[in-house]
């Protein structure tokens, strides 16, 4: 008859220590053994050893003398819950996009629920009123959203909902979100225009970034204007609905009078858009207007001339997403902002200024 193991009462002390950190009692720090002694009804000396032992399984490591141990999040022992993840976007070929696929994918694979709402911003007029209603009747027990407009994070702030910003209006705002440094690049790209001798410079940027104030991607736009004693108003940034009829009548509008000798463009989508439009105004790329997008796209690798964008790569974008997710998961707060590389690539898609 094979002889029983009793555990010694510091191995029951770290069996119940290692239980409570799986179940997310402690995430970050581990207590010290006076405190863990004392709650325990324990010696100075057991609690100790019942650290030392989870040291030598990884759950802790050490951080120096008078410190407490840090809790290894990747060792196992680290309870990790399943989440609802709902990811809001602006277009039905949003979820299209290649880092939203893969974060979807990604938060599957790690044992999530995550699903693209069956409604979307623009049809419910970005109303935040209309869209909080959505929301609240949504289940889901994290969010995360494409291009939201600061009064949409305000309320998931107020309400203590758990938001994840890609892109949008966040800065200032306790939520976490990642996007790329587009304000350099898009200060480049406005000085490389008037360089070019660009006076009448159009921004079509998304309603997001342009109210209640201009943000980081814009203001840096305005900014270059001033500096090169161009003044500025809504023909610079005019406003449009962000539905199909509200752009091409925006369009109309800028070439009725006065037409720009440049274009920015939020988006590839709007990007190919315009393009349509000049081509049927019979205008040419870059011969009568110059074009710039604010972003990448895989089609741009098949246009001759190369289209001047603004370049970022989305593979930081997508592991922060994750990392965000794993940290509510395990109870961990996490509202830190970060940001990726961006660069201005100059493509054929601009020249000096026509004389339209």
């Amino acid at each position: 008859m094979p002889q029983r193991k009793f555990l010694t009462i510091a191995e029951q002390v770290a069996a119940h220590l290692r239980e409570e950190i799986r179940r997310g009692r402690w995430t970050v720090e581990m207590p010290g053994r006076l405190e863990v002694a004392a709650e325990l009804g324990i010696s100075d000396q057991t609690a100790e050893t019942s650290l030392l032992q989870l040291e030598k399984e990884g759950i802790l490591i050490p951080q120096g003398p008078g410190r407490r141990r840090r809790i290894n999040l990747s060792s196992g022992a680290v309870a990790t819950a399943s989440l609802r993840v709902a990811i809001l976007v602006g277009e039905p070929d949003d979820r299209r996009r290649s880092y939203l696929v893969e974060i979807k994918h990604e938060l599957a694979e790690a044992g999530h629920s995550p699903f693209f709402t069956p409604w979307f911003m623009p049809e419910l007029g970005m109303n935040v009123g209309a869209i909080v209603g959505r929301l609240k009747r949504t289940e889901a027990d994290a969010w995360i959203v494409l291009s939201a407009a600061r009064s949409l994070l305000e309320w998931f702030v107020a309400h203590e909902v758990p938001v994840f910003a890609l892109f949008g209006h966040r800065r200032g705002l306790p939520v976490a979100g990642v996007g790329p440094d587009k304000p350099p690049a898009i200060a480049k790209a406005t000085r490389r225009l008037i360089e070019l001798g660009h006076r009448r410079i159009v921004l079509l940027a998304l309603r997001a970034q342009r109210l209640p104030k201009p943000g980081a991607s814009v203001q840096p736009f305005l900014d270059e204007l001033v500096a090169h004693g161009l003044e500025i108003s809504p023909y610079n940034l005019p406003d449009w609905e962000e539905d199909i009829d509200s752009f091409h009548e925006c369009l109309e509008s800028l070439f009725r009078l006065t037409p720009p000798t440049a274009i920015i463009v939020d988006e590839a989508g709007f990007f190919f858009a315009t393009m349509q439009f000049l081509l049927n105004h019979r205008l040419r790329v870059p011969e009568d207007v110059s074009l710039i997008c604010t972003d990448g796209d895989p089609h741009f690798n098949w246009c001759r001339p190369p289209i001047a964008h603004i370049h970022w790569d989305t593979a930081p974008v997508v592991r922060r997403a994750l990392q965000w997710t794993a940290n509510l998961a395990r109870g961990k707060a996490d509202v830190r902002q970060t940001l990726t590389k961006a660069e201005f690539i100059e493509g054929g898609t601009i020249g000096p200024a026509s004389k339209l």
